[in-house]
């Protein structure tokens, strides 16, 4: 087999599902990084590739993407009961109603400080500055201090670390570095915190008094690295925020129902359909724990097994017309199981991702302030590139003639 390290490198999120297409449909075989790999596809194998009998994580990460996005000793490397007890400590601080819902209340708080300055700017490059809302917000939320003279070069690092996961050159090398640089100081924030004895009740001095399976407590710089897997996500809806806005650019129709706040279920709706349609992670990887059968084709241990996300999100079969941004189809029932996965599969159980419920709260707050905002938009390069991952709008998203909204004017003019 061909290794597909390098179309995948230069096509992006259209490598697989063009793989698949002249696959016919078919599981691909191929390999990455010089390892045997094959793709899945379909609700049937998100169900099949979060089952921990048949996917490991250990040592099924590249390098290049610990250093990077996850960390050195993360939850998202380990299996069995190691992996089980490091979750529980996620589940506990992310899916929690309350927590959710105080987070988002800071991220709206944040909002509307951050109106306030860019009324004084010429322009305001949106991604850019979601950023910095996102970073003191989960900051102050999880209890990590942040001094406000340290709030734009942290949230680059935050940023950082997901924009060079997938990228080799200077965006890896920023990654890393940036990785380096969050690891110490948040490594020296939780010796600092195990030092004064009161465990207290932040997500910082929760990781930092975990205790792992084995009875014992995190060394310094991994629970920095727990730590950032809090952090470092959050700050990650910068893309899909940025999103929301290019949505509302271009259907400027559900402005009203979101500015209005009269829906929540409607702010939930737009809120999922911005994840589905628009590119976030293209897939997600782990290693055959024994030897498989997945349609008919035997999966030998130790192979690569991929699951396909944007090209299950934009599968015909599962959404009419997937090619449309429609709220709507969030409004007339629950969507097909296990077709939703733009960040991999629900946090139900395994390795599947706990802070789903922060994403979509976070997304729809960010969403309704924008709908209420008056803003011009610019002309710019509003393409989406998809051969770029993580990929966003060329321009960033540029906005002027940002104010508080007068009654009359409607937002996002």
């Amino acid at each position: 087999m061909v290794d597909s390290t390098l179309p995948l490198l230069l096509h992006g999120y259209a490598w697989l599902p063009d793989r698949r297409r002249r696959s016919g449909g078919a599981p691909v075989r191929t390999r990455l990084l010089g390892k045997r790999a094959i793709a899945l596809h379909g609700p049937a194998a998100v169900r099949f590739f979060y089952d921990e009998e048949h996917i490991h994580r250990h040592d099924a990460l590249p390098g290049p993407v610990i250093d990077t996005l996850f960390g050195r000793g993360a939850v998202h490397t380990l299996d069995g009961e190691r992996h089980r007890a490091r979750k529980a400590l996620f589940t506990g601080l992310l899916m929690d109603p309350s927590a959710v819902r105080n987070l988002a209340e800071r991220v709206d708080r944040e909002l509307e400080r951050a109106r306030e300055e860019w009324s004084r700017a010429e322009r305001v490059v949106l991604f850019d500055e979601l950023a910095r809302v996102l970073t003191r917000a989960v900051h102050a939320w999880a209890g990590v201090p942040l001094a406000e003279d340290a709030v734009s070069r942290t949230a680059r690092d935050l940023i950082a670390m997901v924009d060079g996961f997938a990228a080799v050159g200077p965006r890896h090398i920023a990654a890393r570095r940036a990785r380096g640089r969050q690891e110490e100081r948040l490594a020296s924030l939780v010796e600092a915190v195990r030092e004064d004895g009161d465990p207290g009740p932040t997500v910082l001095r929760t990781i930092a008094a975990h205790r792992d399976a084995d009875g014992s407590p995190l060394p310094p710089r991994t629970a920095a690295v727990e730590v950032l897997n809090v952090l470092r996500p959050t700050v990650a809806v910068t893309w899909f925020s940025v999103f929301a806005a290019h949505a509302l650019h271009r259907h400027p129709g559900h402005r009203e129902a979101l500015a209005s706040g009269g829906d929540p279920a409607f702010a939930w709706a737009f809120a999922q359909e911005v994840r589905r349609f628009y590119p976030f992670a293209p897939f997600v990887g782990g290693l055959a724990a024994e030897r498989l059968k997945w349609a008919g084709r035997t999966i030998a241990p130790g192979t690569t097994v991929l699951l396909d996300l944007y090209g299950l999100d934009h599968d015909a079969d599962l959404w009419p017309e997937p090619y449309r941004f429609d709220p709507s189809r969030f409004l007339t029932g629950p969507a097909p199981a296990d077709a939703l996965v733009p960040q991999g599969g629900g946090p139900v159980d395994g390795h599947r991702c706990p802070g789903e419920d922060v994403t979509v709260s976070v997304l729809a707050t960010v969403a309704r302030f924008l709908a209420r905002t008056p803003y011009d938009v610019a002309e710019q390069d509003l393409r989406i590139p998809l051969r770029r991952i993580p990929t966003a709008p060329r321009s960033g998203f540029v906005i002027s003639g940002v104010t508080a909204a007068p009654a009359g004017r409607r937002a996002g003019g």
